[in-house]
């Protein structure tokens, strides 16, 4: 028996199974710095206390893709230690703003599983929460995972997989009343109505991620996967070389989508998303977005629905995503839906 944790294999997992992960991390004032140096944020609204508190915040309050990055690197070493890939995401909310002092901690529970044809390998799905230091949950989402089996002769598990939502109802979505919106301090005049369903956005700007810098963002977020550091090991993977963390990717086409979206700061859900292609160090990451529908919350408040595409080494002027036969573009990344608060 070795002190050590060898992961969980696919045979481990079994639906209603709960796990409390290790570590609880308290973010701090440094994290949120470090989180902006890393990926290049500069929504008024996650970058000025002043900003954040003239419109319905306390104090300056944390990116809501910080804290999932800190809840999901939580779960790396009891869900993802022998994945074969992150498959998708949905169905996730963020509850609650998140502020320098928090501690957060991450809970999940196994809602399906399924053996491939293969028998080498499984997919399991979890619905992991995110509970801050009174015992709040602050944000849940779905995400299913290819993990290995330690055993292929091992047998298959009945297929439990679960029956999930193509979007976060907007009925469902919060956000405080932005009473007094600055947009020349936001960076842009634009509002809710001036966006229309079915509007593309390039959003021009490119990105180059190097090795020490996806490195450090993938440790901020205590996320231990093999595959974004042992260059050791990884010599010998299908790819040669190492993975970088494809929450880097999200966050930093979110960084390059304030240009043309500089008011919908808040992002509030994830409806899905789905990594399409690897990223190395070295590679430019590109971006644009499509919004895909709109809802009032309140008078002073709207929401959008936005599509974000990453891609790799290709401008996104030509709004590349899939091909004639459906699959996704080469230099596609990151096919991404989320809803995003935006003043009326």
């Amino acid at each position: 028996m070795t002190k050590s944790n060898p992961g969980n294999y696919f045979e481990d997992f079994k639906p209603g199974m709960e796990i409390i992960h290790a570590t609880p991390l308290t973010v701090s004032a440094g994290d949120n710095s470090l989180y902006r140096a890393l990926t290049g944020s500069r929504h008024a609204l996650y970058s000025a206390e002043t900003f954040a508190a003239s419109n319905g915040f306390s104090s300056l309050p944390v990116d809501p893709l910080l804290a999932f990055h800190v809840v999901f690197g939580k779960t790396v070493p009891d869900i993802s230690l022998n994945a074969v890939a992150n498959l998708g995401y949905a169905d996730g909310k963020f509850l609650k703003a998140v502020y320098p002092g928090d501690t957060l901690t991450a809970i999940s529970e196994v809602i399906g599983v399924k053996e491939n044809s293969n028998g080498k390998t499984g997919v399991v799905w979890v619905r992991t929460r995110g509970e801050n230091q009174k015992g709040e949950t602050v944000l849940s989402y779905v995400r299913w995972v290819m993990v290995h089996k330690k055993d292929p002769a091992s047998p298959a598990p009945e297929v439990s997989a679960p029956e999930l939502p193509d979007a976060v109802a907007a009925k469902d979505l919060s956000a405080p009343d932005y009473t007094n919106w600055n947009y020349a301090l936001a960076g842009s005049k634009w509002r809710f109505g001036d966006y229309e369903v079915g509007e593309k956005i390039d959003h021009v700007d490119g990105m180059t991620v190097e090795e020490a810098e996806h490195q450090t963002a993938t440790r901020l977020y205590q996320n231990t996967a093999k595959v974004h550091f042992d260059a050791h090991a990884q010599k010998d993977s299908r790819f040669g070389k190492r993975l970088i963390y494809g929450g880097v990717v999200i966050s930093i086409a979110r960084a390059l989508s304030f240009n043309g979206l500089e008011s919908a700061a808040q992002m509030l859900a994830i409806n899905a998303g789905t990594h399409a292609g690897p990223l190395f160090a070295g590679d430019t990451i590109y971006a644009w977005s499509e919004i895909l529908d709109k809802t009032e919350l309140s008078s002073k408040t709207g929401a959008l629905r936005l599509r974000l595409v990453a891609t790799k080494n290709h401008p996104g002027a030509d709004f590349p995503l899939r091909g004639d036969d459906g699959k996704y573009h080469p230099d596609v990344l990151l096919d991404f839906d989320y809803w995003a608060a935006i003043p009326i």
